[in-house]
């Protein structure tokens, strides 16, 4: 499990998708989760950074897990996920900050993503308003976006959910620089 949340990881910091020390994973192992830990590098992840801790209810490890614990626990409560991505694409959230949900341009987009709802909410960070609706949306879509936050991927496993987190990414890539040159021409 630790080489899956290190892999995952790596490849997140690496793609540009979190900075050194944002974002984070987790993993639901039935009626607990084992959550990076608050402050974690996702870049190199320890043993020491993998906290689990109960899917409901707080014990000893739940204040050395994310500050998006509630968000995770509701989305695995809420949805059939077995693994959650959390990042901060920068594409992505620039076009959070102007569209109430992005469609993407490119025919893999398209055929893997259809559209990827963008949830605003007063309090963006590990709030009751984004652990009470973004369980919904990722009930009829693979990823969704907090405005002006980042995303969160559900799957089956890490690498599903990363897929979605990168796919989303290269989307709004093109996106950006589909209108970038629409202006030039």
């Amino acid at each position: 499990m630790l080489k899956d949340f290190q892999r995952v990881g790596r490849e997140l910091f690496l793609a540009g998708l979190n900075n050194s020390h944002s974002g984070n994973l987790s993993l639901r192992r039935e009626d607990r989760i084992v959550i990076t830990r608050k402050g974690s590098m996702l870049g190199c992840l320890e043993e020491k950074d993998l906290i689990e801790t109960a899917l409901t209810g707080n014990d000893e490890n739940t204040n050395l897990a994310s500050t998006e614990i509630c968000v995770h626990r509701a989305i695995f409560q809420g949805t059939s996920a077995l693994a959650i991505v959390h990042a901060h694409p920068v594409h992505a959230i620039s076009l959070s900050l102007l569209a109430d949900e992005i469609i993407p341009l490119d025919a893999e987009g398209a055929y893997l993503l259809d559209k990827i709802p963008v949830l605003d909410a007063k309090c963006a960070i590990g709030s009751p308003e984004v652990e009470e609706k973004i369980p919904a949306l990722l009930r009829n879509h693979k990823i969704a976006l907090v405005r002006g936050h980042g995303s969160f991927a559900s799957g089956q496993t890490l690498e599903e959910a990363y897929h979605w987190t990168s796919c989303l990414e290269n989307v709004c890539r093109i996106i950006y620089i589909t209108r970038t040159l629409q202006k030039s021409y």
